[in-house]
């Protein structure tokens, strides 16, 4: 049986496709076909008067979501397929021409073209877990951004109307502090609190908030510096709403966040202080870990190995490249600190880059580069995480 490439030009309303036979390396047909069911169909045609799909490897560039449903369509057709870094075709593309050329027509042939010259490395199976996971970790870090806003302006009318409340509660806003804000409101309200106010409050913060808190609260709340204003009620009001609803669809993402690693449940779960919350966010940046050959592809990835400087007869190692997935490398930075604090190889490991004279953060980013070189093992050893096999 012959084998076949074929580079697909992904695009929002149709897609560009390039088949060119393994044999002579020629290009066998060129043809665009629909982003809808039809186009599918045409295209599920085409491939199955090529070969067994075993003999056929498909490429297309990585297009944010346009691509996921011709994904899920060759998925359940059992076509193989390889998502490709643009930046790797339009280098690509460099090496083989001069000509500043680019059309849809022309990208298609170059993503098959280059498909011919690397190692076929297909997207896993069950692909839509990792996509539905970066979907919905990135929708909760923008919900999470959102929410810190509005307590950022919850803080600014405080600012006006009340500013000894946030002190008082060691400028956080516990359950305790949004309770009030949410059923009293104005320092009025509070000054006027009663006994009945103290045993909600008491309840709700199991006994913590004590009498004199109450009483000292509603003496601030008397004796405020703030003004009392009609617009700024209303501003907090909103805000609060707003807040408390961010706060609601949080808590119901994690809840399907939960849910669907648990269904994955990687090795690295077992990995003391990552939960399902972390391991969510590293599953769905890094996807498939066997698509990585070593520890140091996974560093890149992630924008954690160092930079290198070469001038001369000099060189020397630079910071961290911070390129790719921001959200990847701040889960990993923060799932080392439980690291150092409960596991005793990584604690011995981070006092010894402080012990070299290496500030917090950068031996910190040391224990991530073995937290990796972990996480790599775990999932190529298809093991679960045993502190006393660490070296």
């Amino acid at each position: 049986m012959s084998l076949y490439f074929i580079g697909i030009d992904i695009s929002k309303y149709k897609h560009d496709c390039c088949i060119i036979s393994a044999a002579d390396q020629q290009v066998i047909s060129k043809f665009t076909f629909k982003n809808n069911k039809d186009g599918f169909s045409e295209l599920l045609t085409v491939l199955h008067s090529l070969s067994n799909p075993e003999d056929i490897r498909i490429g297309f560039e990585s297009t944010a979501h346009y691509a996921l449903n011709l994904e899920l369509f060759l998925e359940k057709a059992h076509h193989s397929f390889m998502e490709v870094n643009p930046v790797l075709i339009s280098e690509y593309k460099k090496s083989t021409t001069l000509r500043k050329t680019k059309t849809d027509r022309v990208d298609c042939e170059s993503i098959a073209r280059w498909l011919m010259t690397v190692e076929y490395k297909p997207h896993s199976k069950g692909f839509y877990h990792a996509y539905s996971l970066k979907s919905l970790t990135r929708l909760r870090d923008k919900l999470i951004r959102q929410r810190s806003f509005y307590l950022v302006k919850i803080t600014n009318v405080l600012d006006h109307t009340f500013p000894e409340f946030k002190p008082f509660f060691n400028d956080r806003f516990s359950k305790t502090a949004l309770y009030l804000l949410e059923n009293y409101g104005s320092s009025e309200k509070m000054a006027r609190m009663n006994a009945a106010s103290y045993e909600k409050l008491r309840s709700l913060s199991h006994g913590k908030f004590s009498p004199q808190q109450f009483l000292a609260l509603k003496s601030l709340a008397a004796n405020t510096v703030g003004v009392n204003n009609a617009i700024f009620d209303t501003e907090l009001n909103s805000l609060l709403t707003l807040y408390k609803a961010t706060a609601e669809q949080i808590g119901i993402l994690e809840a399907q966040i939960a849910d669907l690693i648990e269904e994955v449940h990687p090795h690295y779960m077992s990995i003391p202080g990552i939960g399902p919350l972390s391991a969510a966010v590293i599953y769905a940046e890094y996807g498939d870990i066997s698509n990585f050959s070593n520890p140091s592809q996974m560093l890149a990835f992630a924008g954690l190995e160092p930079g290198v400087n070469v001038s001369g007869t000099e060189s020397h190692g630079g910071s961290m490249v911070k390129r790719g997935s921001s959200q990847l490398r701040y889960v990993l930075m923060n799932c080392a600190l439980p690291l150092i604090r409960f596991d005793m190889t990584f604690a011995a490991y981070y006092a010894r880059k402080r012990a070299e004279g290496k500030p917090h953060r950068v031996a910190l980013s040391h224990v991530v580069k073995k937290l990796v070189r972990v996480i790599f093992a775990l999932e190529r050893k298809n093991t679960d995480f045993v502190a006393q096999a660490l070296r």
